[in-house]
């Protein structure tokens, strides 16, 4: 049934997408050539109307292709919007060559693509907003609805059913639990237990079931290859959970080794060849760019430090780095002088007495860490990237807190995606560590660009620096 229901409205989708489609196609007509009406190279409405014969048809190929139909119950609008951005791109591109095509009009129609590109992904994003909207309030008042039959109990199985508790409008309905190690009749947040593994065959037979979600426990995965051929037996779409979400990341990376599926434990896009030259070529040009940059400001702070306080100009301190590597980390100093077996194991505290008046100003605003620059250029960390940490901390968390010596993997930063959400100075190393985890897996050189911005926003002034 959700199966028909779906192809229904893929076809409902798919006409109020040429609507849409048609509406900005219009819409930008009227405001290139009648708003702001052209001194010359006036197009008339019919020979725009020719064009659209050829557009409305291969608009809907592409969204197809851009998978902006396919079920949308538990997708992010970030998604939808990126897909429909892709989609115009390809369109665009598609446009322009039949301009090429038919040889003419292709220099006055510059401005109207453009005009058409962002009227028709803001059309188009709306009232699929609108849509969804709708889609979301009749399945959280028990219509539309997925039945789904979970296989095997866990603690994945848990999550699942606690994600679809939490999003009513998703419109999944769970019909229970098929698990060879607890008693039948067992609940799980109003669930019921049905029985053993065993069950399958049967209730497939007997019930319609939309969706089949297998989840067994780790321990049991002996029973996972005849229960997929079972599912599969029945024609029923199946989904399988993994429970070991503990040990690889959301988004695996999966390599084909001739026919052979390998899954990397930990995808680090940094580890690739090109994305590391990219971000050190922009690490030696941003680092330079900075210091010409911020050289008066640490020529002010140079005098300050000096004639305030007894002690060296520049602060080193040991960190590990990229491989566990150590490498000493420069600083402005901003503390008084003091024995490197009392600093290496010490934070820094509220109104710490070790801390020097200018010290307070530059831990405050950041500007300490302007001399990391140098270290940016000699290869040792890079602007954007993990915090580094002292060794005797590295050696503490890494027994502490799961995944932590992955953040060795990248070159340290300035700063990171943790910093620029406040997770900085005294603050929670488990989230602070989430973030880093984040970082390394999702890098694209986006992410850095975004990170500096937020940087310049709210990356400076530490609220938690002592």
């Amino acid at each position: 049934m959700i199966k028909d229901n779906q192809k229904t409205f893929n076809r409902f989708h798919g006409i109020l997408d040429l609507i849409a489609l048609f509406i900005a196609y219009t819409l930008s007509y009227v405001t290139r050539f009648i708003i702001f009406k052209p001194d010359k190279g006036f197009l008339p409405w019919s020979t725009m109307l020719h064009y659209s014969i050829y557009l409305l048809p291969a608009y809907s190929i592409i969204y197809y292709y851009c998978n902006l139909y396919a079920p949308k119950r538990s997708k992010g609008h970030k998604t939808e919007f990126f897909n429909i951005i892709k989609a115009n791109i390809v369109g665009t591109i598609y446009f322009i060559l039949l301009l090429y095509i038919f040889k003419k009009d292709i220099n006055v129609s510059r401005s109207f693509l453009t005009i058409f590109f962002m009227m028709n992904v803001a059309i188009t994003y709306l009232y699929r907003r609108i849509l969804i909207k709708i889609l979301h309030s009749i399945r959280s008042h028990g219509f539309n609805l997925k039945h789904i039959l979970i296989v095997g109990y866990s603690r994945t199985a848990e999550g699942y059913i606690d994600r679809i508790r939490a999003n009513p409008q998703w419109g999944y309905h769970v019909l229970g639990i098929l698990d060879d190690t607890k008693q039948e009749g067992d609940m799980y947040k109003n669930i019921k237990i049905l029985g053993g593994t065993h069950k399958l065959t049967e209730l497939l037979e007997k019930n319609t079931i939309d969706e089949i979600a297998i989840t067994l426990s780790i321990s049991e995965y002996s029973k996972l290859e005849d229960l997929v051929a079972a599912c599969e037996k029945s024609g029923v779409h199946t989904l399988f959970i993994p429970d070991y979400n503990n040990i690889i990341p959301t988004k695996p990376y999966i390599e084909d080794l001739s026919g052979l599926p390998i899954i990397n434990i930990r995808r680090v896009p940094l580890s690739n060849t090109f994305n590391k030259t990219i971000k050190r070529c922009i690490d030696i040009i941003g680092a330079l760019v900075a210091i010409i940059i911020f050289s008066i400001p640490m020529l002010i702070v140079t005098i300050a430090i000096k004639t305030t306080s007894k002690g060296p100009l520049i602060y080193s301190q040991v960190r590990i780095g990229l491989h566990n590597k150590e490498f000493k980390m420069f600083k402005f100093r901003s503390m008084e002088i003091q024995s490197e077996s009392a600093e290496k194991k010490a934070w820094t505290t509220l109104n710490d007495p070790r801390v020097t008046p200018i010290g307070k100003f530059i831990r405050k605003t950041s500007i300490d860490e302007l001399p990391q620059l140098f270290n940016v250029l000699r290869g040792e960390m890079s602007l954007i990237g993990p915090r580094p940490e002292r060794p005797y901390f590295v050696e503490k968390f890494k027994e502490e807190i799961p995944r932590y010596m992955i953040k060795h993997q990248v070159r340290p930063g300035l700063t990171g995606w943790a910093q620029v959400n406040g997770y900085r100075g005294d603050t929670s190393i488990r989230k602070r560590i989430d973030h880093d985890l984040y970082y390394i897996e999702n890098w694209t050189l986006g992410l850095d660009i975004k990170i500096l911005f937020l940087t310049f926003f709210k990356g400076f002034i530490n609220k938690n620096a002592y």
